[in-house]
């Protein structure tokens, strides 16, 4: 298409300068002297036979191009002016590809993303894998107008290099003269599917995308010639035909072609070709790698945003289209909310806390509410940390006791170290020990292996198989015997064995409105996901619910499994017929609905559901389909039982970013103060949104959380719910985690054609560990 442009725009385009989107669209900023042209591209193949004679390999090209529509920018006008309300998504369209035609030619185009190696740091993240630096763009309607919201960005590639070195770093070997393990083969199976790579081999420069890969070594691979006569070796044509001599006979061989017909390629005369992205899961150490070489403090990503819009954004297609982007970042108008005060047990000598920018620790405090824990012992599964349960327990059990809890000094059965391969067996021999003394375990704390790789295993038999409550240390943090370890690991166990560690002030004095004057139940919801490339994994919905009005501090959850990467809740409310009792009605809503009732013989009269992780375009469709559940979870409880319900979708996945004006007004890192609200500006032109930031930021820029409410029935305003928001995000800290899934939703995955993917259950969780916030 560039070509296309560069050759026929004075002659044919009548001077154009036509947007390409990538597909099938083309935008030009008037008409064209035709409606409907085929033009010819001819295109030719790069020589890389350095310095061969032969001649280079032409290709022709017929491109169509048919008048389709007119888009109008009147109704971006209009709505722009509060005249029109329904928002103008085709032209927005057009010219968010405007803004995206210049740099989607030069750059690597992920989403909305773009990278280069040109655009910053390109660095090493391991087994083959590298980051590249790159931008973020997307034009936005806000109440200022059109807004161009621009982020800097890191993602993941493939590493240009042969995919015998690819291999031998990815499976980490030093020796390839041997064949695969089949664990490396299929771990080298599923990292190179669908990647493209150049045949080193060839006299021009051809690429192929790998569809599989052999199960059999190369040295014993034989194919038909084209001939269909002879059956030759894949070795002894190589050596005939390109006088080359394979070196590592026993890897298997690259598959491209067609299952079918499959060309078997040597993966030592293959390179990887450059700029394609690693979309499979990244390891511990390559997510902490990518996050160490990309951590900015909040100026200095403040300038290389500034940077990327000077030298990036301005091009003469935009000019030609009547567009202009301001130089500078938008100035906007913020407020900080004051932080709540907390409320901690009155023994303790500070009973109330007000934090401080974001901040503040356990020191003189007790917790509201210390759970007892009776029942319970330690496995540590650490060989580098060989017997440190005992000392490392004793110190841990004394923080506990001493910030308010009832902790039996004693476990009740004897503490033991195991081997991490025996983590099966010595979870099943501790549950009936204890249970064969009539001591069921409240609580198991276990030192974590020192590889990572067991927790959810760990977690899995725990809470489903045996329902025992866990509390899993890392070895090399539990064995700094660090008070501040101790007691954030006190704050955890405290929760999980039924007891609260502080509540809201206001919501004891019944000073919160719309919360404490009534019967109010706050949900929290979300779908995880499997990471890119996992197509028979389900997704995983996750919904917490506070137990505890007014103070609304504990909380209970309920996990499911669903179909594949779908981010409607779907056991929001369900029915099911059982051949005895007939229909029966359940769903999570409805088991967190009756939890409360149980909890505190109260109905309530108003639901706050917070909705994590929905994009802009599933609003309507996760409204419609989750307040229908929520509305049928409650009437099937009883006839006309119709709480109100304001419902509000929490955005963390968005590029918005705000840096302080006054350098003097920041925390510690730099960052906007913890409690600082927008509202104003960069929101919706004409619905009920806002940016909060609630917390103090460690290292990095801070991003804050958007709030989109779309449904309210309880009249909240901007104030009242903003400060709700705020307060909340200092008692309830939790979250689903789990080393398989990416945490968070991005709504952007397809299910494959004509595949069947089915949605495998989660084992149930057993009833005690349920009645607890058992994931902290």
């Amino acid at each position: 298409m560039k070509q296309l442009i560069d050759v026929y725009k004075e002659s044919h385009l009548g001077r154009r300068c036509p947007a390409y989107d990538g597909r099938k669209s083309l935008y030009t900023a008037g008409p064209l002297p035709f409606e409907s042209k085929e033009l010819v591209i001819k295109l030719t193949e790069e020589d890389c036979s350095d310095g061969s004679s032969r001649p280079a390999k032409e290709r022709q090209f017929k491109v169509a191009i048919k008048l389709a529509s007119k888009p109008d920018l009147h109704y971006l006008r209009e709505f722009l002016s509060r005249r029109h309300f329904e928002c103008p998504q085709e032209a927005i369209q057009v010219l968010n590809v405007v803004l995206r035609a210049k740099p989607s030619q030069i750059y690597t185009e992920v989403g909305r993303s773009f990278f280069h190696t040109s655009l910053g740091p390109r660095g090493d993240l391991g087994n083959g894998i590298e980051y590249w630096s790159g931008y973020y763009q997307s034009l936005r309607l806000t109440q200022m107008g059109l807004s161009l919201n621009i982020d800097v960005s890191a993602r993941s590639f493939y590493e240009p290099i042969l995919v015998s070195e690819f291999v031998a770093n990815h499976c980490r070997l030093s020796n390839l003269s041997k064949p695969l393990s089949v664990q490396d083969h299929i771990k080298v199976k599923r990292a190179l599917r669908g990647v493209r790579v150049k045949l080193i081999y060839m006299i021009y420069a051809k690429t192929c995308k790998i569809i599989g890969v052999s199960r059999d070594p190369i040295s014993q691979l034989t194919f038909t010639l084209d001939d269909k006569r002879a059956n030759v070796s894949v070795i002894k044509y190589f050596r005939e035909k390109y006088n080359v001599v394979l070196k590592y006979p026993s890897l298997p061989a690259l598959q491209s072609g067609s299952q079918a017909r499959p060309v078997y390629l040597p993966m030592e005369l293959c390179s990887i070709v450059e700029g394609q992205r690693y979309t499979k899961k990244l390891n511990e150490q390559q997510v902490r790698s990518l996050l160490r070489a990309t951590c900015q403090r909040p100026n200095i990503r403040e300038g290389k945003m500034v940077q990327v819009n000077n030298f990036e954004v301005e091009e003469p297609i935009t000019k030609e289209f009547g567009m202009h982007v301001r130089k500078e970042l938008a100035l906007i108008d913020a407020r900080v909310l004051n932080p709540p005060a907390l409320k901690y047990h009155d023994t303790g000598r500070d009973k109330i806390v007000n934090p401080s920018c974001g901040q503040w620790n356990m020191i003189n405090k007790k917790m509201v509410n210390g759970g007892k824990v009776d029942f319970w012992t330690c496995v540590d599964f650490s060989s580098g940390y060989w017997n440190m349960s005992e000392d490392f327990c004793e110190e841990l059990v004394k923080m506990c006791n001493s910030k308010g809890m009832v902790f039996c000094r004693t476990p009740s059965i004897a503490m033991r170290s195991a081997r991490s391969d025996r983590i099966d067996q010595t979870l099943v021999d501790v549950y009936k020990e204890s249970a064969g003394l009539n001591k069921p375990l409240q609580l198991l704390i276990i030192i974590l292996p020192d590889q990572t790789g067991s927790y959810g295993k760990i977690k899995r038999i725990c809470e489903t198989e045996l329902g025992i409550v866990s509390q899993c240390c890392k070895p090399v943090q539990a064995s700094k015997f660090s008070n501040q370890y101790f007691e954030n690991v006190a704050l955890k166990i405290n929760a999980k064995v039924g007891g609260r560690n502080t509540v809201l002030n206001d919501a004891i004095l019944r000073r919160i409105p719309l919360v404490t004057d009534v019967p109010t139940i706050i949900f929290g919801a979300d779908v995880t996901h499997p990471p890119p490339g996992e197509d028979s994994s389900s997704s995983i919905a996750a919904v917490v619910a506070s137990m505890d009005w007014p103070e609304v501090t504990k909380y209970r959850g309920i996990v499911s499994a669903q179909t594949h990467r779908v981010e409607i809740i779907q056991d929001l409310y369900k029915q099911t017929k059982d051949p005895q009792k007939g229909l029966v009605e359940g769903g999570m809503v409805r088991e967190l609905l009756l939890a409360f009732f149980k909890s505190t013989r109260q109905k309530p009269s108003r639901i706050i559901f917070y909705r994590d992780g929905v994009s802009e375009g599933q609003f309507s469709q996760v409204l419609l389909y989750e307040m229908d559940a929520i509305r049928k979870a409650c009437s099937s409880l009883q006839e006309g039982y119709m709480p109100r319900v304001t419902f509000v979708v929490v955005q963390k996945r968005h590029h918005t970013r705000l840096f302080p004006t006054d350098r003097n007004k920041t925390d510690r890192s730099g960052n906007i103060l913890p409690g600082t609200v927008v509202d104003t500006s960069i929101c919706h032109p004409t619905e009920f949104d806002f940016y909060l930031n609630s917390h103090a930021g460690i290292q990095g820029t801070s991003k804050p959380t958007h709030y989109h409410v779309l449904f309210d029935e309880n009249g909240f305003t901007a104030d009242i719910l903003q400060v709700l928001t705020n307060s909340l995000c200092y008692t309830a800290r939790y979250y689903i985690e789990d080393e398989m899934l990416d945490n968070g939703s991005t709504g952007g995955g397809r299910k494959p054609k004509d595949k069947v993917v089915e949605v495998r259950q989660l084992p149930s969780i057993k009833d005690n560990v349920k009645e607890v916030m058992f994931y902290i």
